[in-house]
């Protein structure tokens, strides 16, 4: 039994803005009109577009604090096993948690879980890998993104039109927009 599947491609509006200021507010306004899958595209940084974008606040020091309690709770909790329980040595009749002898084995494995959180929490939830293909890379007008254009993607769902979408970029201020249909590769 089998079942063809009709590839549907993906639609978006690429609106050119003709200026930093210019695109940082039609974000703003894009994203006040109900509009959730929408990227911009400039050559260089601009201050603010996260938060016109609705970009959260990035989860890393939290997964990075994490791996280090977790280094010092393991660290600690290593010593004391085998300082006490598994095989205490009385050396010296000096005590079995000296609190000076704790501290760089409870620092270096806060460095390397803490780190190691880091690396792996990047690599597999929070940073999406770059893509090498997107539907925007077609067009030719879109070279000019890395350049001197600046330039703000929207995604249409099915069940809306492009053209008002297009339309609303221009209303916004944009100077040209694409229509853009994914092919199928």
């Amino acid at each position: 039994m089998s079942a063809d599947v009709a590839f549907i491609g993906r639609k978006f509006v690429l609106a050119e803005f003709p200026s930093a200021d210019a695109l940082l507010d039609g974000t703003r306004r894009m994203r006040e009109k109900g509009h959730a899958k929408i990227d911009t595209h400039t050559p260089y940084p601009i201050h603010g577009l996260e938060a016109a974008l609705g970009i959260k606040r990035v989860m890393i020091p939290t997964i990075v604090l994490g791996g280090a309690i977790m280094g010092v709770v393991s660290a600690l909790a290593m010593m004391i096993y085998m300082n006490v329980i598994d095989f205490p040595l009385n050396v010296g009749n000096r005590p079995a948690l000296a609190g000076p002898a704790l501290i760089p084995i409870t620092f270096e494995l806060a460095v390397l879980l803490g780190g190691s959180s880091a690396f792996f929490g990047l690599l597999i939830g929070l940073l999406k890998f770059p893509e090498p293909y997107h539907p925007l890379f077609e067009l030719e007008a879109f070279r000019r993104a890395s350049i001197d254009g600046f330039f703000l993607s929207v995604e249409v769902p099915e069940a809306q039109n492009a053209e008002d979408v297009a339309l609303q970029a221009r209303e916004l201020g944009a100077n040209d927009t694409h229509i853009v249909v994914e092919s199928e590769r």
